[in-house]
């Protein structure tokens, strides 16, 4: 039987396209992006109840309010942190490094200068390395990147994607799932963490209600997708198998991640880009749920050394 869950609405603010939730253990914080708004947020998450209170804001030049897809300026698709406080952030088109005193360094630059494509979602493999994917501003289909930053080095995985997506590791660290939202595939591969080395990519299943978006994994193993247009969270076996769904009061659902001391708190994103605020009052907001299992703990990102 599929188990049945309802998200509580979590933040008062309204992020345009709130994305890529990141807990931080050592700071009991809660990092997102507001994809959009060329923004990184900070901020507390109750365990309690739920609540997230929004702290401190950075932001890198973005243009709020503009339709998601059809941004002008900068935007801020994914962000990351390591032990020690430092933030990886995908800017538009670069990786940047903030310091603990919010001094910005350009780490790698991923895509070129002026193409129609942007940097979205990414995550940490079980090693530290930082992954991100691009996505298409335009309608070209199969040119967008999914790489592996060596260092100040990117090492390209895939470059026949559309909109890559949420990415994911098994327990053990050794498959990693990644998704590409136009088709909307669920990818499996073959990961050694030891050298990020990956195996021939294969299709693991596909979404055929609702686009695919950000991604997070348990500790059973289980995938969590926010299901884009759905309104919802789905949870999945890597079999396909659905197990559970997490009803959220917005429809444009961006990405799930599980958060709090003792990783229990499912904390999910959504979008206001393109929803009229009176027929989904909800959308932009952070909501969060109790789903009854924990996540599994998000690494940290590790430097380069200066």
């Amino acid at each position: 039987m599929t188990r049945q869950f309802t998200a509580t609405q979590a933040s008062g603010e309204v992020y345009a396209l709130g994305e890529g939730p990141v807990w931080d253990p050592a700071r009991q914080r809660l990092l997102w992006v507001d994809i959009d708004a060329g923004a990184v947020h900070e901020g507390r998450l109750d365990p309690a109840t739920g609540a997230v209170a929004a702290t401190t804001a950075h932001t890198f030049g973005g243009t709020a309010g503009g339709a998601a897809g059809n941004t002008v300026g900068n935007t801020v698709g994914a962000v990351a942190v390591s032990a020690g406080g430092e933030l990886v952030v995908a800017e538009r088109e670069v990786l940047t490094r903030v310091d603990t005193a919010g001094r910005r360094t350009e780490l790698a630059r991923v895509l070129p200068p002026g193409v129609p494509s942007r940097l979205n979602d990414g995550a940490v493999d079980p090693a530290g390395r930082f992954l991100i994917g691009s996505m298409a501003l335009d309608d070209r289909e199969g040119q967008e990147l999914l790489v592996r930053l060596d260092g100040t080095t990117c090492v390209r995985l895939d470059d026949d994607l559309t909109l890559s997506n949420g990415l994911a590791w098994s327990p053990a660290g050794d498959r990693m799932y990644s998704i590409d939202s136009t088709p909307h595939v669920v990818w499996e591969r073959d990961y050694d963490p030891a050298t990020g080395r990956t195996g021939p990519r294969r299709e693991l299943f596909r979404l055929t209600d609702g686009m695919p978006d950000g991604m997070c994994a348990d500790a059973e193993g289980n995938l969590w997708i926010a299901v884009f247009g759905g309104g919802r969270v789905e949870c999945r076996d890597p079999g396909g198998r659905l197990l559970a769904t997490v009803e959220v009061g917005a429809p444009n659902v961006t990405c799930p991640a599980f958060a709090g001391p003792d990783l229990d708190v499912l904390v999910i994103t959504t979008s206001a880009s393109g929803v009229d605020p009176a027929e989904h009052p909800g959308s932009g907001h952070l909501f969060t749920a109790q789903v009854g299992v924990r996540g599994l703990a998000t690494p940290y990102w590790v430097p380069p050394r200066s």
